[in-house]
């Protein structure tokens, strides 16, 4: 596990947008294509503004989500949103292959097993994702896998319904799914993640985010989440 720290959150979202352009770059060299999963939240707003304005040839990326609540599609909520409106919107026309969780529908466990078809159809059998964008809350979760809840166990399946947690329901991608992803990247910013983010470069399973696989993972973080004196 790699860790680059940077002085404040604007920093270090510019710092993972390009990291993900170089990777994109990559695989586009290699395979053709980029596969790419974005986690929702407060955090990554910045970066998915800042990726939009890197010279890619879009058409040729999948983007899928790592995790969405299940609200409806207007609600400020809703982590596609902002994935649409900072990224997909703004970036180079043709725009990339957007793949929204679907959580409309009135059955969400047809719809979870329809959402991993696609990742199969679109990344093989098992999907393999080019990079994973994660982030970290201040209970250890990532991606909506929390602390107790069933999906965290889920090894069967590579999309899950979790429980409520703060107050909606979610679909997520599993552990399983994650885990065989080429590059994971963890963008983690402010004070009140410095705990977790300790014990996640600690490797701490006790918590959600310790069970994902170090060795090809790399964080990205701003000062307050990662002070100097825990600097190696």
């Amino acid at each position: 596990m790699q860790v680059e720290v940077l002085p404040d959150p604007a920093a270090a979202a510019e710092r993972a947008a390009a990291f993900i352009a170089e990777r994109a770059q990559e695989a586009l060299r290699e395979r053709g294509r980029f596969l790419l999963a974005l986690s929702g939240g407060h955090t990554p707003l910045a970066m998915y503004e800042a990726l939009a304005r890197h010279a890619l040839p879009w058409q040729q990326v999948e983007m899928f989500q790592v995790d969405e609540r299940v609200v409806p599609p207007t609600r400020a909520e809703r982590n596609w949103n902002p994935i649409r409106r900072l990224l997909l919107a703004r970036a180079a026309a043709p725009a990339p292959h957007g793949h929204p969780m679907p959580v409309d529908g009135a059955d969400l466990v047809e719809a979870a097993g329809a959402y991993a078809e696609t990742l199969v159809q679109v990344a093989g059998a098992p999907p393999r994702l080019d990079l994973v964008h994660l982030g970290l809350g201040a209970d250890g979760h990532t991606a909506s896998l929390f602390p107790g809840d069933p999906a965290l166990e889920v090894d069967d399946a590579w999309v899950a319904l979790t429980g409520v947690h703060h107050g909606h329901r979610r679909m997520t991608l599993t552990l399983p799914a994650i885990d065989r992803a080429r590059c994971i990247l963890w963008l983690v910013c402010g004070a009140d993640k410095a705990r977790m983010l300790r014990r996640l470069t600690e490797g701490d399973e006790t918590i959600p985010a310790g069970r994902v696989p170090r060795n090809h993972a790399w964080i990205i973080a701003d000062r307050t989440a990662r002070p100097a004196d825990e600097q190696p």
